[in-house]
């Protein structure tokens, strides 16, 4: 049986650690897996069907392994993406340089690539402001320069989460409705119905 098709595909990057998996889970299966995750090995891919006003738009997500010795894998993934969703860890500053290489890649590799810049974990400053690792006027001026959304989440809590991949499924239809419209090309209909989501994974 063949799953749904994907109308938009999105690729999450960012250094191990930072809680790709997690947001993911949280997104759609709407739950925080509590204790330590196995290292994604290559990527994890995940389909779920998302409203957007009468229309029904289905994300492709690919979860990409975040360790270095991983990176050319990455590439694979994220060719091809309409939207990539760069994470970052809020207490810890090295993740957001790591972050910026990413949208480096993005940026000379994949130009039509829209990105959102995700801080996650941020029920950890809730409890304890001290541990922010990241000031967020810096990402918020990185974010205004590179043109991208920014969002501080946490997979715990599910903060955020929902409105970041609603706003990716909008920014897909409203971009794609534009350029159908200045190209002059035929429809494309993202009104198919599928099951929810399905999910299978490569990082057992």
């Amino acid at each position: 049986m063949s799953g749904p098709r994907v109308d938009a595909k999105v690729v999450l990057l960012g250094k191990e650690y930072v809680g790709k998996t997690s947001l993911v889970e949280r997104y759609v299966h709407q739950r925080f897996l509590v204790g330590p995750y196995q290292n994604t090995i290559g990527a994890a891919f995940v389909a779920k069907v998302i409203a957007v006003g009468d229309r029904a738009v289905t994300l492709g997500i690919w979860d990409t392994a975040g360790s270095e010795r991983y990176e050319a894998m990455s590439r694979i993934y994220y060719r091809g993406a309409r939207a990539a969703i760069v994470c970052y860890d809020l207490t810890d500053g090295s993740s957001f340089q790591r972050a910026k290489f990413w949208v480096n890649e993005l940026q000379n590799f994949e130009e039509n690539c829209r990105i959102y810049l995700c801080g996650t974990k941020s029920d950890l400053l809730e409890e304890d402001r001290r541990r922010r690792g990241v000031d967020f006027h810096d990402v918020q001026d990185y974010a205004d320069e590179i043109k991208a959304e920014l969002f501080e989440t946490s997979s715990k809590t599910g903060q955020s989460v929902d409105e970041l991949f609603q706003k990716v499924a909008e920014d897909y239809v409203r971009f794609t409705a534009f350029q159908l419209m200045t190209e002059e090309k035929g429809g494309i209909d993202l009104s198919q119905k599928s099951s929810p989501y399905f999910y299978s994974c490569c990082h057992h």
